[in-house]
């Protein structure tokens, strides 16, 4: 039987992170997850590009991955947010000798670099492919008997494993889910005007248009990552349309700002919807990543909210370890449940307002947001609370997301 203190079910960009910073603090882990590596660091198999909010970025710094990721990404040093086309909105940029909002990674890019870390590290130990067979929680501890016949034991079961995750169905956790019916449609262009790194979100009462910056191409082109949520009515047709079809369409969307456009890359598509899980810790159990949450992509806090719950859970463990304490005892699981709770459930609940308050058509709801973009631009101090929400530098941080170790 493999032992380790942790069981992480889930090797994705979470998964991974969570096994790195236990790694970092003198705690094991044994990482599950059904797919084959290879097939993860492949384009085909995620073609995403991803915002690294700057309290992330010092996270992964902290445990050693940032170097690993050192010239890979673009930097974020400003968010424009505009209603359509309409002059005005808002300009979020820090201050000249502030760090930049972020980092724009390619998602193959940030997956490889933490497999690496995850790989040389000594009290990580990866089965992957593996699939869990059976899965017991009660109080001796965890237990998980793979399909192969192998089995594992930890105090403690970490699920990262997605946000259908069979860890959290079973252990019977109600979640708040709905659709919205929309389609995010993700997708690399070209183009011939730099983009100033700058981020755009711009809305449409069909969904909201983000324009991302990235590092240029190996043609040396410059390149941006689109994040485009239409109807799903129209998603199969746009899906389908020729490159140059394509390009023309988000060309219509971006007012030409940075000049000639052209696909590069394979599209991409996935439903949008909302999650959110009544807990995020039970015996012996602590949810992760999509398993806890899963938001719109409007603010572009996926991601990060996962990160959060990563060095979360690595402070509350390792504080714990350091009191001698069982790494599934309830206090610390309890702990953890108060510190991310609240978080993400405020954010799950204003990228969801966001949503809808855009997507209410007519002139005058288009006025009244302009109107509020206006006073938001003029207000100093809002404007630099929703800046550090953006950076996800808000709330009581965990010290690795102030790029310091436990």
């Amino acid at each position: 039987m493999d032992r380790a203190d942790v069981i992480i079910l889930g090797g994705g960009l979470v998964g991974l992170t969570l096994a790195v910073a236990l790694d970092r603090h003198g705690l094991s882990s044994i990482v599950v997850d059904p797919a084959a590596p290879a097939s993860q660091l492949t384009p085909q198999y995620d073609g995403r590009a991803t915002a690294v909010a700057s309290s992330s970025r010092r996270m992964l710094d902290a445990i050693g991955v940032g170097e690993r990721l050192a010239g890979q990404g673009c930097p974020i040093d400003s968010i424009r947010v505009s209603e359509g086309l309409e002059p005005g909105g808002i300009t979020f940029d820090p201050a000249p000798d502030d760090d930049p909002l972020g980092m724009m990674f390619e998602n193959r890019l940030l997956r490889a670099a933490l497999r690496d870390c995850a790989v040389a590290a000594e009290k990580v130990t990866l089965m992957m492919p593996a699939t869990p067979a059976e899965l017991v929680r009660d109080e001796a501890g965890v237990r998980v008997a793979l399909a192969d016949g192998r089995l594992l034991a930890a105090p403690l079961l970490a699920a990262a494993d997605g946000r259908n995750s069979p860890a959290r169905e079973a252990a019977n956790i109600p979640v708040a889910r709905w659709r919205y019916d929309h389609v995010a449609i993700a997708v690399t262009i070209a183009h011939s005007r730099w983009h100033e790194n700058a981020a755009y979100e711009i809305f449409y009462p069909s969904g909201p248009f983000a324009v991302l910056p990235m590092l240029e191409g190996e043609d040396g082109r410059w390149r941006s990552a689109i994040v485009w949520s239409v109807p799903s009515t129209d998603s199969e047709a746009l899906l389908e349309l020729p490159d140059r079809a394509m390009a023309a369409e988000l060309d219509k969307r971006m007012g030409g700002f940075l000049g000639d456009i052209s696909v590069a890359g394979p599209k991409a598509s996935y439903p949008l919807g909302f999650h959110h899980s009544a807990t995020i810790a039970a015996r012996r159990l602590a949810l992760v990543g999509d398993s806890a949450h899963g938001i719109h992509p409007i603010a572009g806090q996926g991601l990060n909210l996962g990160f959060r719950d990563a060095a979360a859970l690595t402070q509350v463990l390792v504080q714990g370890a350091r009191l001698g304490l069982d790494l599934g005892d309830s206090q610390l699981l309890d702990r953890y449940q108060r510190w991310r709770g609240l978080d993400t459930l405020m954010v799950a609940a204003a990228t969801d307002g966001l949503t809808r308050l855009f997507g209410i058509p007519g002139r005058s709801a288009s006025a009244v947001r302009r109107f509020g973009m206006g006073a938001v631009q003029r207000l100093g101090p809002v404007k630099d609370m929703l800046m550090a929400q953006a950076r996800g530098e808000s709330g009581d941080l965990p010290l690795l997301l102030r790029g310091l170790p436990v």
